[in-house]
């Protein structure tokens, strides 16, 4: 086991675009864009969703969608709105949709047996 980061694009709804850098966490459900990042794509607060974060504590966050650009495939996908010092984060919902998941001895992202059941 080990961190693990990737490199992608994210496009907000007028085409604006920004490089991000991502640290793949199985453990987050959704993907999250640092501050500066949604803001620059011109991405808005869509909704507010409660998190419970690894201590227990909750939080409320903002959440929007937006095009997420990897080597491996693009797809659209909610992102968390981050706030001031937020980390770049690749959820399982964005991996999912994207068929992709974390291979923890490699760490590398790979194709995801798709099940149709």
């Amino acid at each position: 086991m080990g961190i693990t980061y990737v490199d992608g694009m994210v496009t907000g709804p007028d085409g604006r675009q920004a490089s991000v850098r991502l640290l793949v966490d199985s453990g987050a459900m959704y993907t999250l864009l640092p501050d500066p990042v949604w803001r620059d794509i011109g991405l808005a607060a869509q909704r507010q969703v409660t998190f419970t974060l690894a201590d227990g504590t909750t939080i409320q966050r903002p959440v929007s969608e937006c095009r997420v650009s990897l080597l491996q495939g693009e797809a659209y996908t909610p992102v968390i709105l981050g706030e001031p010092g937020d980390e770049a984060l690749l959820g399982t919902v964005t991996l999912e949709i994207l068929g992709l998941v974390l291979n923890p001895f490699t760490r590398q992202l790979q194709p995801m047996r798709m099940l149709l059941a």
